[in-house]
């Protein structure tokens, strides 16, 4: 007879192997929220999902995969979030795809810090299989957005439309770095007012870039 309590019992069937890697998925996305990407690892990702980290690590091979599997999502979401936006429209504005697509990527806080750690060590820290399964998910995002993008704005070719896209998702992982710095880093820049400048308002900031590289992108960017 089994004895141990059913959270932490062993999952075997392919519907209760679903739902545990769901539950630690759930408990990495929970962390992160609260914490931020760097602070969590493995052992705090287990606790949360009510696991010993022997367990954890019969689902996923390391925390990074949790977080690349994250950032997969994220992608797909931003798509989704665009695309419910955007609708049918073909009569779209520089101005409006830009900062549509600011807002929706600055709407989800935690794929912004994920995606300042994906080629910095997420990528690096998993099988070839893991980094072709997120390549592949964030691919079919990729295709999406730009497809929407065009779709909404016709004077901005395909390559242009995943140019602009691949760039903002750049610079929202960064500025959203510095646009959240540490509790300690915060009261330094509240302190000192010659330091003020240097906290980042994100999404001004993003859509600013974006307006400015979705207008050179139209008027003689990339065709090809």
């Amino acid at each position: 007879m089994n004895t141990l309590p059913p959270h932490v019992r062993r999952a075997r069937r392919p519907a209760h192997k679903e739902l545990r890697l769901a539950s630690i998925i759930e408990a990495a996305r929970s962390l992160a929220l609260h914490k931020g990407v760097r602070e969590v690892t493995l052992t705090d990702i287990a606790a949360e999902a009510g696991l010993a980290k022997s367990a954890v690590l019969r689902y996923v091979e390391t925390r990074e995969e949790i977080f690349l599997r994250l950032t997969a999502e994220g992608w797909s979401q931003w798509a989704t979030a665009v695309g419910q936006s955007l609708g049918d429209r073909t009569d779209g504005t520089v101005e409006e795809l830009a900062e549509l697509l600011c807002r929706t990527l600055v709407d989800q806080p935690l794929f912004c810090d994920l995606l300042a750690h994906v080629a910095l060590n997420l990528e690096r820290h998993v099988s070839m299989e893991a980094v072709l399964g997120y390549k592949l998910a964030t691919l079919d995002a990729l295709n999406d957005l730009t497809e929407i993008c065009g779709r909404f704005l016709p004077e901005l070719p395909q390559p242009a439309a995943r140019e602009l896209i691949g760039d903002l998702s750049l610079l929202a992982g960064a500025l959203w770095q510095i646009a959240t710095p540490p509790p300690a880093l915060a009261r330094l820049y509240a302190e000192e007012p010659k330091l003020a400048h240097m906290k980042v308002d994100l999404l001004p900031r993003l859509t600013t870039a974006a307006r400015a590289l979705a207008t050179g992108l139209v008027t003689g960017g990339i065709t090809a």
